[in-house]
């Protein structure tokens, strides 16, 4: 059982930039592929970003690419989401996930087995 824990969220101006954590308790960190989701309120979650736990290799949604970094740190079993150039639109509630999902399922949320309880974002106009 993993247990994910979120933190780093806030109130920010538009253009303005957070670094979000997810601290990951419990299980073998380096075997898991690590993800973002948002959820606006009245919208469905979404995905933002991913880094895979064989390559390393990152995804992000078209909204968010040029402007948010995804990384990770074995050593320190957390999963960084650095958000640049901040939008009124990117205000949600921001959950980490973690899972082991296929390549052409990278993006599905059904893929993933363990979820933080989410922090929130809100940007200001």
């Amino acid at each position: 059982q993993v247990t994910l824990v979120e933190s780093g969220g806030g109130l920010v101006q538009a253009g303005g930039s957070l670094r979000l954590s997810c601290a990951a308790s419990g299980g073998t960190f380096s075997s898991y592929t690590m993800a973002w989701f948002r959820q606006a309120p009245g919208k469905e979650r979404e995905f933002v970003a991913v880094v895979r736990h064989t390559t390393g290799q990152t995804y992000y949604a078209n909204s968010v690419k040029g402007r948010f970094t995804i990384s990770r740190d074995n050593a320190k079993n957390t999963v960084y989401l650095l958000m640049n150039s901040l939008e009124p639109e990117d205000s949600a509630i921001y959950f980490c996930a973690a899972g082991r999902p296929i390549l052409s399922a990278i993006e599905t949320q059904s893929m993933y087995y363990y979820w933080g309880q989410g922090t929130q974002v809100t940007v200001s106009s």
